[in-house]
């Protein structure tokens, strides 16, 4: 059977607590592999696995549990590899890079910060802001809304520099949020949101990051900004060792953000 991975840490860190499980209907039981001084927590992998709100709990709740001794690279939902030969394989193959990681990320949490206009605010904004795009609209209303074409040049205009406007946000953001952290990895981009990026923070400095959200909101009112965490520090485990492991399995194709 497959094995799936929750996470790596320093095997001499790593006490489970007993009868803990993990994802699975039903929850399957958690074990623990090892490779020298590192250790992999996994159970095995239920056929048919989805992201559905009870194994995504299950995930987490093993990382915790996990986590609470000491650091864990974290794996993302859907981790899995072909058994656990593989995953003590990469294990040791990895050694040097998993050590680096689990040094570096040692008492630090990931938040996520995605954005969005509020349209009312940032359609305001580009009036107020972009001369070309309020002449054409005051042209437009003194003829009376103006001609099909008139509109839709005008609507084009404006699409273009909202357009404009999500890039130019998107960024000031990013600047005003990376001094409260320790480093940014953006995200893929998303429908519905100009931002997608998260940030490492300490857990003890969590609280300044936080506080330079709340200054963003202020400075940059046109945005919805909406912040998840603390979480495990997904984004920068970079190359994600139990990914590895599951790309050979080719059957990491779900996980959590």
């Amino acid at each position: 059977m497959s094995t799936y991975v929750y996470g790596i840490t320093a095997g001499s860190d790593l006490a489970l607590p007993d009868g803990l499980t993990g994802v699975g209907e039903p929850p399957l039981p958690v074990r623990v592999v090892r490779a020298g001084e590192l250790a992999a927590i996994v159970s095995d992998a239920p056929e048919g696995l989805r992201p559905k709100r009870r194994d995504l709990l299950a995930h987490q709740t093993v990382l915790g549990e996990a986590g609470a001794a000491g650091c864990v690279l974290p794996m993302r939902f859907g981790s899995i590899a072909p058994d656990d030969e593989t995953v003590a394989d990469v294990l040791a193959e990895r050694a040097d890079h998993y050590r680096e990681r689990l040094q570096a990320l040692d008492g630090r949490v990931e938040y996520n910060v995605k954005a969005s206009h509020v349209e009312e605010a940032v359609l305001h904004r580009v009036m107020a802001e972009n001369s070309e795009v309020r002449a054409v609209a005051e042209a437009n209303r003194k003829a009376g809304g103006g001609s099909y074409e008139d509109k839709l040049r005008l609507g084009e205009m404006v699409a273009a520099a909202v357009k404009a406007k999500e890039a130019e946000d998107g960024s000031v953001l990013q600047q005003l949020l990376e001094p409260a952290a320790e480093a940014v990895n953006a995200g893929p981009e998303s429908t519905g949101w100009l931002a997608n990026v998260s940030f490492l923070v300490e857990r003890d400095a969590a609280a300044r990051f936080l506080e330079a959200v709340d200054r963003a909101r202020e400075e940059l009112p046109q945005l919805e900004i909406r912040v998840n965490g603390p979480l495990p520090p997904y984004s920068f485990v970079d190359p994600g060792p139990a990914e590895h492991a599951a790309t050979a399995a080719g059957d990491a194709d779900t996980e959590a953000g």
